[in-house]
């Protein structure tokens, strides 16, 4: 057996931990990796040829190899699988070493084992990775959380294989406890509200405008030379040019229309509700996903409550007269970026409030910064949520940014447009619309809330504010009104 000189272990050699152990080694660490699957083992060896890597076939042998106080990386699936991999490597491990978690795992879950951990004498990172594949083996942004003096331990390896935008490593410590797995689920929960714009542009030029695949394609490379330019965009024009080979038609024509989800998206959107932040882009993309797996109903449905889709132009490109059909376009262009910077701003709100609330002390520059290189959400737009929250530290929300919200406001009107448009054509585009309700809502000094107010107040005695005095009161409505209903 080797000596005990690597530097870091990884458990789990999926996809995600082969290339990032692969990634380390490439940037003159020694790591040595372990799977319960002797076959990802033998793919890593295969892999690592030539490098400072070790392949082994024990949790025992994995420990023998590192170097102490050790440093094990888990990079296995959420809930009961590492709570399993920990309780199997605590007997091995001394006090002083320390375990990594870089899976999605729940905040909750996070904080619960760093207590239980720490009381043992053992400290406990929770890293959120985000970059799929490609990200891990060529650079991710990560997003670690825990104690500050044990991610000093690990910040060169992390700075070393992180994504490089402007000389800058994305990864930042981000904060005591489960900040790192919280800002990672956040960050996840911006990425299903931006897919689902996203979807919703494909839905109305291909079934509003009847555009090709290939036209779709030519559509979204030339967003992506645009402020819209983002890792989403871009992969969404390389996707409509993908053949399949089964067929020969475009991939993108033969795969279901039923998007699965982890769940992350979904803790977002419940974490929102107990800290009371509106995110309803993030919410809704929650809501469609589950909608889209109702699959067999919504094929009864079409046929029972059927309304034919209205054309969203009177000529289409196809056609040879593209005059409207490319004006709207354009709109749905500013439509969607307007849409995008609401996502964002919904989801940094939410960061913000669970700052004070977990007591993470987030540093929102630094999550924009660390997230424009390497992670499924990264932007060009980005770079200006990051230099908003360098001139203001606690700016509570994005739209109040002078310049990210006269951008929003510079394209209003185009998302009505393209919404009215939607909503006439039969079209649903319920993240689009949720978006411009959202923008509305927050505009308004004067909302209908008193309203809601009084009727909590008539049906349950909840009391109510006054704009004249205050504190709280009630009204015995039924008695004042002379009417019992």
């Amino acid at each position: 057996m080797a000596d005990s000189t690597y530097d870091i272990g990884m458990i789990g050699l999926g996809v995600m931990g082969r290339n990032l152990v692969l990634n380390m080694a490439d940037h003159g660490y020694a790591v040595a990796g372990y799977d319960r699957d002797v076959s990802q083992v033998q793919a890593l060896r295969r892999e690592a040829a030539g490098r400072n890597v070790r392949g082994v076939d024990k949790p025992a042998d994995l420990i023998a190899a590192l170097r102490r106080p050790r440093a094990v990386m888990l990079l296995v699936p959420a809930g009961p699988p590492v709570d399993a991999v920990i309780a199997a490597l605590l007997p091995q491990l001394e006090p002083g070493d320390m375990i990594i978690d870089g899976g999605n795992s729940h905040f909750k879950d996070t904080d619960l084992r760093a207590r239980t951990l720490a009381e043992k004498g053992f400290t406990y990172l929770g890293v959120g990775i985000s970059g799929g594949e490609h990200g891990a083996r060529h650079g991710p942004s990560l997003m670690p959380g825990g104690p500050r003096a044990a991610y000093e331990r690990v910040r060169p390896i992390f700075e070393a294989v992180a994504a490089q935008v402007d000389g800058q490593p994305c990864v930042a410590y981000l904060g005591p406890g489960s900040a790192g797995h919280y800002v990672k689920m956040v960050h996840n929960g911006i990425e299903y509200g931006l897919m689902q714009l996203i979807a919703e542009t494909y839905d109305l030029m291909k079934r509003g405008l009847g555009l090709t695949d290939d036209q779709l394609c030519d559509i979204y490379d030339r967003w992506n030379k645009s402020e819209l330019n983002s890792y989403l965009v871009e992969i969404t024009a390389h996707i409509f040019r993908q053949p399949d080979e089964r067929t020969g038609q475009r991939l993108i024509d033969v795969i279901l229309d039923a998007a699965k989800q982890k769940g992350t998206g979904m803790w977002t959107s419940q974490d929102a509700m107990d800290l009371q932040v509106p995110a309803p882009t993030i919410d809704l993309a929650v809501a469609m996903r589950d909608l889209s797996a109702l699959k067999a109903e919504r094929e009864a449905a079409s046929g029972r409550l059927d309304r034919p889709i209205r054309p969203l132009a009177s000529r289409r490109p196809a056609a040879g007269d593209e005059a409207e059909a490319t004006a709207f376009i354009e709109r749905l262009r500013n439509a969607l970026y307007a849409a995008m910077i609401m996502t964002y701003a919904q989801g940094l709100a939410q960061l913000g409030h669970a700052s004070g609330a977990y007591r993470y002390d987030l540093d929102l520059e630094a999550v924009a910064r660390i997230w424009r290189g390497g992670c499924i959400i990264r932007a060009a737009v980005l770079e200006k949520i990051r230099a908003a929250y360098q001139a203001q530290p606690d700016l509570p929300n994005l739209l109040l940014d002078s310049s990210l919200g006269g951008e929003v406001m510079a394209r209003q009107e185009d998302l009505r447009n393209v919404v009215h448009a939607a909503i006439d054509a039969g079209i649903p585009v319920p993240g689009l619309a949720v978006s411009l309700a959202y923008l509305d809502g927050y505009r308004s000094a004067w909302l209908p809330a008193n309203l809601i107010q009084a009727q909590r107040d008539y049906f349950g005695a909840h009391t109510y504010e006054r704009v004249d005095a205050k504190g709280v009161f009630h009204t015995h409505w039924e008695e004042d009104s002379g009417w019992a209903g």
